[in-house]
């Protein structure tokens, strides 16, 4: 019986086209892949939670029809308060698409240049930073400077760091992964240094940028820079396997609705959010999706060219070993798959 379930697994893993130790195969992650598809989104949402997630938020967005929102689970779980679609989330590095946007727009604008230096642009700080007299502009946007990710410092989530500064001191002085442009490593230390840049070019801080050029073209009412700049009610509770409290006082990075996520990445794709050329600059630096993680939140931002549709996930649940990260992609897999049967 036990040699049957193996060889079942093994040709799961076949099918999927990865390949893993049997040893390390996150059995929740497989349990959640191998289910029955349900027949509706709603349905998806639910068996979501049943495998795991404390709550869970999913925006539809097809042409010529009005979106659609589920729900499952709780926005507060202590105080039984259900989820709800028009709940503030921490979107995580999903704000690396804003930030993307905000540098092509200045760049097509002549206030910043691709070609000039860290060094050129932040001496101060570059002169710990090894290479920032190579590190160009674009290779920041895209991740490759080889300077190292600030948040894969030791235990850096057990005490996360509130200021650009904070954040900077972990890498300074430190040796670079690889020489720039010689390679790709996603590092959120690129886009702490690109608002630092964007804030000392502009005179004032980056974020009042993107709430003008951005936000307020896009009439986006429901985003912000910080948990800081709203009523955290609003905010959907988050949670961390292993760890009992509520994660949603932690400040860090943009808060939004499902909804605004999900108007900005409509707008960032057909090219709204773009004035003349800005949409071709833009798809030479960056990507036009992402995905989001700090503790207690799980974001995914996606447009499928396929369908004309944008489908963006958030979860409330996350765990160290990522398999909650490796989960919501299967729910998020599965969503689209239903979304296809049903077009």
């Amino acid at each position: 019986m036990k040699k049957q379930k193996a060889k079942l697994i093994f040709k799961i893993l076949l099918i999927s086209g990865t390949i893993i130790s049997l040893f390390f195969v996150p059995w929740i992650v497989v349990k959640a892949w191998i289910l029955p598809l349900p027949n509706t989104i709603q349905e998806q949402a639910e068996e979501a939670v049943s495998n795991g997630f404390d709550g869970i938020l999913i925006y539809v967005d097809l042409p010529n029809k009005p979106p659609k929102y589920y729900t499952a689970g709780w926005h507060d779980k202590k105080n039984k308060i259900p989820a709800k679609p028009n709940a503030l989330f921490k979107i995580a590095s999903i704000n690396k698409l804003y930030i993307a946007a905000a540098i092509t727009k200045l760049v097509y604008n002549n206030k910043l240049s691709l070609e000039k230096t860290l060094a050129d642009y932040l001496p101060e700080v570059s002169k710990h930073i090894e290479n920032a007299n190579i590190i160009t502009l674009k290779m920041l946007v895209q991740h490759r400077s080889g300077i190292p990710n600030f948040t894969d410092t030791k235990n850096y989530w057990a005490n996360p760091k509130a200021t650009n500064t904070e954040k900077l001191n972990l890498i300074l002085d430190l040796p670079a992964n690889f020489e720039p442009d010689s390679s790709y490593e996603y590092s959120n230390t690129n886009y702490v240094l690109l608002t630092e840049i964007i804030n000392k070019e502009l005179g004032y801080p980056y974020f009042e940028f993107i709430q003008k050029e951005i936000l307020d073209r896009l009439d986006l009412k429901n985003t912000f820079e910080s948990i800081k700049k709203v009523n955290l009610n609003r905010v959907m509770s988050g949670y961390h396997i292993g760890y009992e409290y509520d994660l949603k006082t932690d400040d860090i990075g943009m808060v939004s609705t499902i909804e605004d996520t999900g108007i900005f990445l409509r707008a960032l794709n057909s090219g709204s959010l773009f004035d003349a050329n800005e949409k071709e600059l833009y798809a030479t630096l960056y990507e036009f999706e992402h995905k989001g993680w700090v503790p207690g939140y799980q974001s995914i931002a996606k447009y499928h060219t396929d369908l004309d549709a944008v489908v963006v996930q958030f979860t409330n649940t996350t765990d160290a070993n990522l398999y909650y990260w490796n989960l919501a992609d299967v729910e998020y897999m599965r969503i689209i798959k239903i979304l296809k049967k049903q077009l």
